[in-house]
């Protein structure tokens, strides 16, 4: 056991969780430095991802000024649903081709350009029920983790379903991630020669398939060389990235964070955007071993302060 000289996880209640992190963290200062890599999924694991997913939220209020501009954009089915509120007709066509019909709204668009508009979406806008910044969406227990590994020189990345530059122009403010320790769905990008220099400009296409299930492994071995000792997930398309960082050598922890707060957060299982699931992931979890937290009974605080971004 580590013998801090202040409070360790303060956020975090006494229980058989909050244990096994603190050995978790007293063992992993054993570990050679190279091996000391953390992973944690982004999206109800790192912030909160309901009742929709924030790059969601930023995409419809880019699709919101488009058609403002243009209003024959609502010929697009997936357009019209979006801002129609059609539930049924988001179900019918599926978030994937969502997604995919989303992303041509900033074709053509430059990286550095693409990243002012989500520091610009993030500094304004605010979740839909919780009437709260979504920066200040953050699980503060899941802060304090960070906090703890990044002490002990752990490289901490952000292993997200989302987009990959998404999330770089933001994990650096919220989570002192930098952009290159974010591994993500992958838009290809066009290169040209132009007057001004080479330029490179998004495409509609994606690098790949979405960053979930086995392709989160694949992901973190070509982009960070480094298998993690120490995963955290929510949802069925963290099961192998969780299970691979378990089986590591040495001291390892998978932890699985449990939505089961309605009153403080949401209460859902956590589900996987483009995996088939037939087995809830906390009975997965709990039948491999993983620590399963439990947001309603193992955090004493859900959120950071509100209004911090």
């Amino acid at each position: 056991m580590m013998n801090f000289a202040r409070p360790l996880l303060p956020s975090w209640r006494e229980g058989a969780v909050r244990d096994a992190v603190v050995d978790f963290l007293g063992r992993a200062a054993t570990v050679p430095l190279h091996q000391r890599v953390a992973c944690l999924d982004n999206d109800g694991t790192l912030w909160c991802e309901r009742p929709t997913y924030v790059q969601l939220d930023f995409f419809v209020d880019a699709l919101r000024t488009a058609v403002e501009a243009d209003p024959g954009l609502r010929d697009e089915p997936a357009f019209d649903a979006l801002l129609s509120h059609d539930e049924h007709a988001i179900h019918e066509l599926g978030l994937p081709r969502i997604a995919v019909a989303l992303t041509s709204l900033f074709e053509g668009v430059p990286p550095d350009e693409f990243s002012r508009r989500v520091v610009e979406f993030m500094s304004t806008a605010r979740h839909a029920t919780l009437d709260r910044l979504h920066g200040s969406n953050r699980y503060q227990p899941m802060l304090e983790l960070v906090a703890e590994l990044r002490r002990l020189e752990f490289t901490v990345a952000v292993v997200t379903g989302g987009g990959t530059e998404f999330v770089r122009a933001v994990s650096q403010e919220l989570y002192g991630v930098p952009p290159e320790l974010v591994v993500g769905t992958l838009i290809e990008y066009e290169y040209g020669a132009e007057a001004s220099g080479p330029q490179l400009r998004r495409s509609t296409r994606l690098v790949g398939g979405a960053n979930e299930g086995p392709a989160k492994v694949n992901n973190i071995q070509t982009q960070l060389g480094r298998r993690p000792i120490f995963a955290a997930g929510n949802t069925a398309g963290d099961w192998e990235m969780l299970e691979w960082a378990r089986l590591a050598d040495g001291p390892t922890l998978a932890l699985l964070v449990d939505h089961d707060d309605a009153e403080r957060e949401f209460a859902y299982q956590g589900g996987a955007v483009s995996l088939t699931e037939t087995e809830p992931i906390t009975e997965i979890g709990d039948r491999l071993g993983w620590s399963i937290v439990s947001m309603a009974e193992d955090w004493a605080t859900v959120f950071v302060e509100d209004g911090v971004t």
